[in-house]
Parts: C-alpha cells; sequence; structure tokens
C-alpha cells in the first residue's frame, strides 16, 4: 500500500513541476514582450527628444570623431 501511496505522491510532483515549468516560460514571453515594447518607446522617444534628458538605461550617449587616421568613439 505504501508503495502506490509514493507512486501517486511522485505523479502529483512531477504533474506539479510540469504546471510551475509552464507558467516560468508564459511569464519569461510576456517579459520579453513587455522589455521589447519598452525598448521601443525608449528608441521612439529618444529620436522625438534627441536623447537629451533621457536616461539611456545607463549605457550613456556615444559621439565618434575622427582622431589621427582612425575612428575613435567616446562617453558622453
Amino acid at each position: 500500500m505504501g508503495a502506490v501511496v509514493s507512486c501517486i505522491e511522485s505523479i502529483f510532483r512531477a504533474i506539479g513541476n510540469v504546471i510551475l515549468a509552464i507558467v516560468h516560460a508564459i511569464g519569461a514571453i510576456i517579459f520579453a514582450i513587455v522589455d521589447g515594447i519598452m525598448a521601443l518607446f525608449d528608441i521612439i522617444i529618444g529620436c522625438l527628444t534627441c536623447r537629451k534628458g533621457s536616461s539611456n538605461h545607463g549605457w550613456g550617449a556615444r559621439r565618434s570623431r575622427r582622431r589621427g587616421g582612425g575612428i575613435t568613439t567616446s562617453r558622453v
């Protein structure tokens, strides 16, 4: 009788793990979609405001300038 109960517990544990994995995957997909939408709005707002006052997610604006024979990129 104990083996049957143990088997049933294992089945329910496996079903629970599958459900949790599905919920986790759905959450990750939703997070990726929202992150993509936020990035799109950041690009649009940055274009409309010429990046003035934009946080730019801490990356900082970059400018390229010619020095000597090559192009260097500096943080502004």
